[in-house]
């Protein structure tokens, strides 16, 4: 499209909206990580940025989030002695990101189970709600474990500040009742931030404040390089870069739905990685592209990737301008609003249906959920995603071996040119079996995949392995395959292969796992295998048998 003075004019519009929204989540979710107000704010700045000028379909925002924030918090608490740790953290989950995209397998990340993320982003919302006790009573916002917060309460109520509770909740009910008529132009988040802060300035200025806000461009940080603590980081770095791209993608769909325009995912995350890096090298949060943003600078009239870049330089701005009086936001006001958000982290659109939901999804949220409250949030993560994986590998492995049939023929029907009773055979006698294998054949199914049909082959004198449908054999179960075929070679039965071809075929064959299958036994139709067993059964009976399993050298 052309660019002109409108759409100029819609891109510094969109920009600078964007901006004023972005200051007060970005400074307190920097309170809510334990790294500062500063450190959010640049890493709004960093991720904004690069997000931005990496889209080239519509104006896409990055900034941090709440999700994150505590994640930073759990990393701070547990896996980084100092800052300069957890900014390393911060760059190695952006360089994961890039990664990622390089190998264009970032939209893949978005496959992440719902109850997993259910679980986490629920618990977050646990230790929010619960850690915010104390900030309404007077402390500084920190959030930590329920269990922890808990047992400070007492000591926080004896140490009441009652202006810091009067200003936490006039806070929570401004954010709560804020006229949803009014928040297209002052969202109920600032315009709560807003009035907490009058209320500090005019008559109740006993209170914590916020500190550390920057009044300067920020300074590089010297990462941690040393090979032991980078050997301990690459777990909370790939939790960070999970939770940035799934929040990431799942917000760009949204926008995508909302503007009819369609994201490159891949390059989606290349900008979020290279932000995630020059945010952990500025001292900044780890972020993702946020719909929030996005959408009020499209509705203002935001087209290019212009306006993102109009976002940060407004927002640095704004930063080095309005710096003294953010120094009078009150963390009561922050623990108001931070309440609010931590309730709407809680799925309980989930949690309305643990009694219909399906066992194992139960038991994958109630994991994550329980881990996150009483652990940590990287371990979480990990923990969900391996019970995930390894219940997702078992009902694929049902899946798979439901692929499998495996029929006996009978002599008088499958060798119908020669009748049964000619040669003293019963006329139910079923000398010969047909396994198909139809679909995709992987790890998750090979470990059963010899019981399923291994007492199938040894009950036959041939068996013919029908490869007709077989869409995919990954490794183990080509080796598998090759165990059933020396199983039945030891049992003295003969196995004719049929129907195979492409992929399948070249995994088979690239492990050599036909060796024990002579030529001729292996055919393309059923016609030919027919033939080849009525040869091995009705023409010459007193066929030699196949040779024994010879011993590994």
């Amino acid at each position: 499209m052309s660019y002109d003075l409108h759409t100029l004019r819609g891109d510094v519009s969109g920009g600078i909206t964007a901006a004023a929204v972005s200051i007060t989540p970005a400074a307190t979710f920097g309170v809510v990580s334990g790294l500062g107000a500063a450190s959010g704010i640049y890493g709004a700045l960093a991720v904004g940025f690069f997000v931005g000028i990496f889209e080239r379909s519509r104006p896409q925002m990055g900034s941090v989030s709440a999700v994150l924030a505590v994640a930073m918090a759990a990393v701070v608490a547990t896996h980084a002695e100092t800052p300069a740790e957890a900014f390393t953290v911060v760059i190695l989950a952006g360089v994961i990101q890039l990664v990622l995209s390089l190998l264009r397998i970032g939209s893949y990340v978005t496959y992440t189970p719902y109850s997993v993320i259910a679980g986490f982003t629920s618990g977050i919302g646990v230790m929010m709600v619960l850690s915010l006790v104390n900030s309404f009573l007077g402390e500084p916002v920190k959030i930590t474990k329920p269990l922890n917060a808990i047992q400070k309460w007492p000591d926080a109520l004896a140490a009441l500040n009652a202006g810091a509770l009067i200003i936490g909740l006039v806070a929570l009910a401004v954010a709560l009742l804020w006229p949803k008529r009014l928040r297209g132009y002052l969202p109920a988040m600032v315009a709560a931030l807003l009035v907490g802060t009058l209320l500090n300035i005019v008559w109740l200025s006993d209170v914590p404040t916020l500190e550390g806000i920057p009044r300067s461009l920020p300074d590089l940080q010297r990462p941690e390089l040393s090979l032991g603590f980078l050997a301990g980081a690459v777990v909370p770095a790939l939790t960070i870069a999970l939770l940035s791209t799934v929040r990431g993608l799942l917000g760009a769909l949204a926008v995508d739905a909302q503007t009819r325009t369609q994201l490159d995912p891949d390059k989606g995350l290349l900008g979020t990685g290279i932000g995630n890096v020059a945010a952990g090298l500025i001292g900044g949060l780890p972020g993702s592209p946020t719909f929030l943003s996005s959408i009020l600078a499209w509705r203002m009239g935001a087209r290019t990737p212009i306006s993102p870049i109009v976002r940060s330089l407004t927002l640095l701005g704004l930063v080095l301008g309005l710096a003294p009086l953010l120094a009078y936001v009150p963390h009561a006001a922050l623990a108001g609003i931070l309440t609010v958000t931590g309730w709407q982290l809680i799925d309980w659109r989930f949690l309305a249906r643990l009694r219909r939901v399906q066992r194992e999804h139960l038991l994958i949220m109630l994991t994550t959920l329980g881990i996150t409250i009483f652990v940590d949030l990287v371990t979480a993560v990990a923990v969900g995603l391996i019970v995930a994986g390894m219940i997702g590998a078992r009902q694929f492995e049902r899946l798979q071996l439901d692929s499998v049939i495996s029929v006996p023929l009978l002599d008088q029907i499958f060798l119908h040119e020669h009748s049964a009773e000619s040669y003293g055979i019963s006329p139910y006698s079923a000398r010969t079996g047909i396994v198909k294998l139809r679909g995709s054949f992987t790890v998750a199914s090979s470990s059963k995949l010899i019981r399923t049909i291994g007492d199938d082959i040894v009950g036959h004198q041939v068996v013919i392995l029908d490869f007709s449908e077989t869409d995919h054999i990954d490794d183990s179960a080509a080796l598998v395959i090759e165990q059933l075929i020396d199983t039945a070679t030891e049992n003295e039965v003969h196995c004719i292969v049929l129907a195979l071809d492409g992929a399948p075929a070249a995994t088979l064959t690239s492990l050599n796992a036909l060796r024990r299958i002579p030529s001729e036994q292996l055919v393309g139709t059923l016609d030919e295998a027919q033939d080849i067993t009525r040869r091995l059964l009705v023409d010459d009976p007193d066929r030699e048998r196949p040779p024994p399993l010879a011993e590994p050298e």
